[in-house]
């Protein structure tokens, strides 16, 4: 109440304010996935995100897109979170789930499924029947920006979706892996915010980096960084099958998944 005795207006979804004063207020994941899906808070990323799922992909023409922000998918008590980057606009824009009906998301599953933290090795679709085990998929940003390239603005407006998300995961989250430089920039600020000790200087992203931290609790969380699953990367060979596997079967076990 403001001191007037006159309620403060909320923000409105458009609202840039609308992430740091609705993701906070959430009860639970369930609450916090249906707040985020009406978020429309950055102009430039609702914008193409509705344009792709109009003007669509040629191989996606009879599909019905999702074109709207696209929440995590896991457990609400999973002990292993993995963040990405933003979802693909053909991928997670058109689908409504998180790595799913793109090529970076055949290879993450496909790499879940190896270790015994997927149900299949495919995702194709929501009602695919894909279930993670022990895994939330998380991401810095929840609407596909172009060139899937998020500004620092948008990160940082998209910012409390994740720090709520990561919260109502505490205390029973074990493990994060960090699939990429800019999901790893993004997450540490969140981590530091709630308490997380970063050591000094702040760790840099590498693959295969392990940093365990604690809260003030004594908590540890351990991350570990992996390249993200992109065609690029894939391609190249900077990211192989082997290489995955290896980063998610040491975090499952410190996760005790």
């Amino acid at each position: 109440m403001a001191e007037s005795g006159v309620s403060e207006p909320q923000p409105s979804v458009a609202d840039r304010r609308f992430p740091a004063h609705r993701a906070p207020r959430c009860a639970d994941i369930g609450e916090l996935d249906a707040q985020l899906t009406g978020c429309r808070a950055c102009p430039r990323l609702v914008a193409w995100r509705e344009q792709v799922a109009v003007e669509k992909r040629a191989a996606y023409r009879d599909d019905d897109y999702w074109g709207r922000p696209v929440p995590g998918f896991g457990p609400d008590d999973a002990a292993l979170a993995v963040v990405g980057l933003a979802p693909a606009a053909h991928g997670g824009n058109r689908t409504g789930r998180m790595f799913t009906g793109d090529p970076a998301g055949d290879f993450l599953v496909a790499g879940l499924h190896a270790v015994g933290l997927a149900s299949q090795p495919t995702a194709t679709g929501i009602d695919d029947g894909l279930t993670l085990r022990g895994v939330r998929m998380a991401a810095p940003v929840h609407c596909a920006p172009p060139q899937n390239k998020p500004t620092t603005e948008e990160r940082d407006t998209c910012r409390p979706w994740l720090a709520a998300e990561l919260s109502l995961l505490h205390p029973g989250l074990r493990a994060v892996v960090v699939l990429g430089g800019f999901g790893w920039r993004a997450l540490l600020p969140v981590l530091a915010d709630a308490g997380w000790q970063l050591p000094r200087p702040r760790p840099k992203f590498g693959h295969g980096t392990q940093v365990v931290l604690a809260d003030r609790d004594g908590e540890e969380l351990h991350l570990f960084g992996c390249y993200h699953p992109s065609q690029r990367n894939v391609n190249t060979g900077r990211l192989t099958r082997p290489m995955l596997d290896a980063v998610f079967r040491e975090a499952a076990a410190v996760a005790g998944l």
